[in-house]
């Protein structure tokens, strides 16, 4: 079975457009976790554009206790960003190499460049207690080096199976994946996976054995506007349910 997280970085976008706490980051949290939500993820960027350090600390504050929810935190392993794990002490943190102000994620960590980088940040984060998650791309050699690394587990990075859903050359990308997963497992890594994950994709990418989590964020917030959030987080368990 693949774990689900549910991202609320969109949530919390919503809330700031206003500039008041409609809608509530915790109350929304509160309401995947009561539907069977295992897991909450937040990606809190230095400009705080969506959540803020402040969310991190209330959802830590929420999720703590709970037995069996985890809370996910992703982000550049910049200074502020490593004070924060450390007070928070998530479940669980991904590494993510997004550059101040970028959009979105668009790309994994890469390895041969950033490996000496990354390593003495991998042990402070060991010390932390925290589960590490590195962000990367299907890429075999990437695979090979992360289970070189401290990392526990790695995240594929799914825009390009994401991308390929519909096209001819989708089973070329999905067999990348597969068999980076299978790779990953075989070297004794975790897998979790995410970006542009939905409804419609979900189900084939979950017959890859070794995908523990997925974590999902915009399409789910968008499904769950035209369909309700019940019915969508029902659905997205059920597909869950299905993983190898």
């Amino acid at each position: 079975m693949t774990e689900l997280s549910v991202n609320l970085n969109k949530i919390a976008l919503l809330r700031n457009a206003r500039g008041h706490d409609a809608p509530n980051v915790v109350e929304f949290a509160k309401k995947f976790i009561t539907l069977g939500v295992k897991g909450i993820t937040i990606h809190p960027r230095p400009d705080e554009r969506h959540i803020t350090r402040q969310d991190a600390h209330d959802l830590g504050d929420l999720i703590r206790p709970l037995d069996g929810i985890e809370l996910n935190i992703e982000g550049y392993p910049s200074e502020d960003f490593l004070q924060l794990i450390e007070a928070v002490r998530p479940d669980q943190t991904t590494l993510v190499p997004d550059l101040p102000g970028q959009l979105t994620s668009d790309h994994g960590f890469d390895f041969h460049t950033q490996g000496a980088f990354l390593a003495p940040i991998l042990s402070r984060l060991k010390n932390s207690g925290t589960r590490i998650s590195i962000f990367l791309d299907p890429d075999l050699a990437q695979v090979r080096l992360a289970a070189q690394s401290q990392a526990d587990r790695i995240e594929l990075y799914t825009e390009a199976y994401a991308d390929t859903f519909n096209r001819p050359n989708r089973q070329d990308i999905y067999q990348q994946y597969h068999e980076a997963a299978a790779l990953a497992v075989n070297l004794g890594l975790g897998v979790n996976a995410g970006h542009d994950l939905n409804l419609d994709n979900l189900p084939r990418f979950v017959t890859i054995p070794g995908i523990q989590e997925v974590s999902i964020g915009h399409a789910l917030v968008v499904e769950c506007l035209e369909l309700g959030i019940n019915t969508v987080v029902r659905q997205y368990l059920a597909i869950c349910q299905q993983g190898h």
